[in-house]
């Protein structure tokens, strides 16, 4: 729910994350400014009060900072600096400003688990040499073998191929090996240290004293690694960021986190996090990405003297299937409920398959793998279109927190068809194209249907080639369709807030086909048709249909709202 004033935007809602409609913004693909193809923070201010106008409380900025842009920003160079391609600290500023005028705070992406092999910090940890301190705060080791020629153990990266690289040192002999969970241009800090703790105590300062009002906070489970970093197999079912699906029956505490992931260790950081934010005035808020399952887990980080929320990757990755949503939907609110905190919901982001094509898939995808031409079980977009659509009325009704991702408003699908030589995701090129990464879901939004790079930018440009037909998701296309799905985001955020659906409760509606999803909730009964048949229509006033409806039948892939 957005405040109401505009000179303190923050004080009239205590604990506004708790109900929160959070709009994430890929910079680079959201609006550019500049004509140079590349998003950037003028265009964002430029687009504002488009969002606005859509009904979010809030946005989320993925990366910004100084940047070699070898994992588009996750490789950060200067935590306090704007990168270039995205303009300046005074574009930040007049960003910031200009969402606290609309009424809408913003949350940056901080990245603390690594940097970009270019700060300075590495480059000294480089030149300093073996056993001095500056080498103490990345993840040095020396490597295994009769001269050290293998690396420390058989951790792979999250991007494909070996997770440690060797350096040269400075006299040209062979020297130690460094972690990067990630790129091999994205060292692991070492977390150990005291002096990387204070220096990002410091980042969060600089930060919050500019006025951001919090932080997602990127990799927040892979800070801490397990004492002597021991040899470590994934499961085959694993997605490339740790989360492991349990399947009904298995017991949470028999399920075995991987060396990197999870360690208890990293909680003592969030809550010194978290006294800090709690020093300052106007509820700062701490996001968790955190890929760890269980649910009852994942809670973990957002007990009440560590971060505010954490990611439900859980729901995320929940089929359309309604006994497997009931489940999650009671295990989220339990889990985060226990703990005293809200449930996040989210449906899409930048490290996944838009959930208008995932939805749709007939063949196996773990995260992170990304779709392309040659995938199999690729979807079919009409029907991608009206689970995705039916998925998000649902997901707005519940209770928690719910998370946008930029161009979902517009049902965009995955962007499938990209040519081999525009693909710039680490994943494409470590995996020697048998995966396709995370590009498809990162193509720049279409604004305007007739304006070239359908208004993205003024000159055409465009860092990702947009599809041809993309035209039709153009915002302009869709604002005052009644039918278009920018239209039924927007009605879903109006009675949302209207209607405190998101401080609300929720009980389960019994006797229902199968197939078919309800709860009551606040003078609404929201029912979601999982199946491909049409089902009887309950009876009550109809407050929003994901689609058409027939004459007393809610059709299959359908969600409806109806007044009670």
């Amino acid at each position: 729910m957005r405040p109401e004033t505009a000179d303190d935007n923050r004080t009239p809602a205590p604990e506004w994350w708790r109900s929160a409609v959070i709009y994430q913004i890929y910079p680079r693909s959201f609006a550019d400014a500049s004509g140079d193809g590349i998003g950037d923070l003028p265009g964002i201010t430029e687009r504002l009060d488009s969002l606005a106008e859509l009904g979010v409380d809030a946005i989320w900025l993925s990366p910004f900072y100084t940047s070699p842009q070898k994992d588009a920003g996750y490789d950060v160079s200067d935590y306090c600096d704007v990168d270039p391609l995205f303009g300046t600290l005074a574009d930040f500023d007049r960003m910031l400003a200009k969402a606290h005028e609309l009424g809408i705070r913003v949350i940056g992406d901080l990245v603390p688990n690594h940097s970009s092999d270019q700060h300075p910090w590495f480059q000294q940890a480089l030149a300093a040499g073996p056993g001095s301190e500056e080498r103490d705060h990345y993840m040095f080791r020396e490597g295994r073998g009769e001269n050290g020629e293998l690396p420390p153990n058989n951790w792979q990266s999250v991007f494909g191929g070996p997770a440690w690289t060797r350096i040269t040192e400075a006299d040209g002999t062979p020297g130690p090996w460094y972690l990067h969970i990630f790129d091999s241009s994205q060292p692991d800090f070492n977390w150990s240290s005291t002096w990387v703790r204070e220096q990002f105590l410091d980042v969060l300062r600089f930060w919050l004293d500019r006025g951001i009002d919090g932080f997602r906070v990127d990799v927040a489970h892979g800070l801490v690694k397990a004492d002597g970093l021991p040899d470590w197999t994934p499961p085959a079912e694993a997605g490339s960021m740790g989360g492991v699906p349990l399947e009904p029956g298995v017991e949470p505490e028999l399920v075995e986190l991987a060396p990197y992931w999870g360690q208890e260790g990293v909680h003592e950081i969030y809550r010194e996090w978290r006294l800090l934010l709690d020093t300052y005035e106007g509820d700062r808020v701490l996001a968790a990405e955190a890929w760890v399952d269980p649910l009852s887990r994942i809670a973990h980080w957002v007990r009440s003297d560590e971060m505010h929320q954490a990611f439900n990757f859980a729901y995320l990755g929940t089929t359309w299937d309604a006994a497997a949503l009931r489940r999650v939907i009671d295990e989220s609110i339990a889990a985060f409920g226990a703990v005293g905190a809200p449930s996040t919901w989210v449906l899409s982001n930048h490290d996944v398959v838009r959930h208008a094509s995932r939805l749709a898939l007939t063949a196996e995808n773990l995260q992170g793998h990304g779709i392309g031409p040659l995938t199999e079980g690729l979807p079919d977009p009409v029907v991608g279109l009206r689970r995705a659509r039916a998925a998000t009325a649902l997901m707005l009704a519940l209770p928690g927190s719910a998370y946008i991702y930029q161009g979902e408003e517009l049902g965009l699908p995955e962007a499938v068809d990209l040519p081999d030589d525009a693909r710039q995701d680490p994943t494409w090129f470590r995996t020697n194209g048998e995966r396709y990464g995370r590009d498809g879901c990162r193509v720049p939004l279409p604004w305007t249907a007739d304006a070239p790079a359908f208004g993205f930018s003024t000159t055409g440009e465009s860092w990702l080639p947009q599809p041809a037909g993309w035209g039709a998701f153009a915002r302009d296309t869709e604002r005052g369709d009644p039918d278009s799905t920018l239209e039924l985001y927007r009605l879903a955020l109006r009675l949302r807030a209207e209607r405190g659906l998101g401080n609300s409760t929720l009980e389960w509606v019994d006797g229902l086909p199968e197939g078919v999803l309800g709860f009551a909730t606040d003078g609404i009964t929201v029912v979601a048709n999982t199946t491909g048949e049409a089902v009887v229509l309950p009876a009550g006033d109809v407050l929003l249909a994901s689609g058409p409806l027939g004459e007393n039948s809610l059709p299959g892939d359908t969600t409806v709202w109806l007044a009670r």
